[in-house]
């Protein structure tokens, strides 16, 4: 494990994770941010692309997760319920770091609980629902953190700039890049970037 990851959730919970956000609320959920050893050399992180067909967030780039089920022990159970589901996880292998603070989803109305774990011998994963998921991959996080692959994302309508990434395909924005972005920073990752770079998001994902 690398030394970042395991006092991140600590530094997470010590001040607001992303200033500006309002209070979540609505139906609680879980996302599952795996990072794993890369065969290149540092780490990668688990990403899932959205099937096409879906009503919300239809294509856009996530982490693996869902909402809580009755059943769900904690949010940790339902993170690596959900990426059993969508990716066929074996949660055996995979360490549980802690929990980062609970943020808001405003599309959907979802309080969505940020998992940390790790993946000291990664397994095969891959898309296993189709009508929820049309691609996974593990993306190095020394891709993520080149100042490159990093922009400012406008959005009609919206009052506040949020990060963007555009990494090996996956174009990365909204909920799941400001907690990317957040994540990158707690942990001391992040590189400088040019935030002056400003690049409307595609209307492909306004379409649905």
């Amino acid at each position: 494990m690398p030394d970042w990851l395991p006092g991140l959730t600590a530094r997470a919970h010590a001040a607001p994770m992303v200033p500006g956000l309002p209070e979540a609320q609505g139906r609680q959920s879980a996302v599952l941010m795996l990072f794993g050893p890369h065969a290149g050399g540092g780490q990668d992180l688990v990403f899932t692309e959205r099937a096409a067909t879906l009503r919300k967030h239809a294509g856009q780039v996530s982490f693996p997760g869902g909402g809580v089920d009755p059943t769900d022990a904690d949010a940790a159970a339902t993170a690596l319920r959900e990426a059993h589901e969508e990716i066929g996880l074996d949660a055996t292998g995979v360490e549980v770091v802690g929990d980062l603070p609970v943020l808001p989803l405003s599309v959907t109305g979802f309080r969505v609980t940020p998992i940390a774990a790790w993946w000291a011998v990664p397994g095969p994963i891959g898309v296993v629902d189709t009508a929820e998921v049309a691609r996974v991959a593990r993306v190095p996080v020394a891709d993520l953190v080149d100042p490159a692959n990093r922009f400012t994302t406008v959005v009609p309508g919206r009052s506040f700039d949020a990060p963007g990434f555009d990494v090996d395909g996956f174009y990365i924005w909204g909920f799941t890049a400001i907690l990317l972005d957040a994540t990158l920073r707690l942990a001391g990752l992040e590189r400088p970037w040019d935030r002056a770079d400003r690049r409307p998001v595609p209307l492909r994902y306004f379409s649905s």
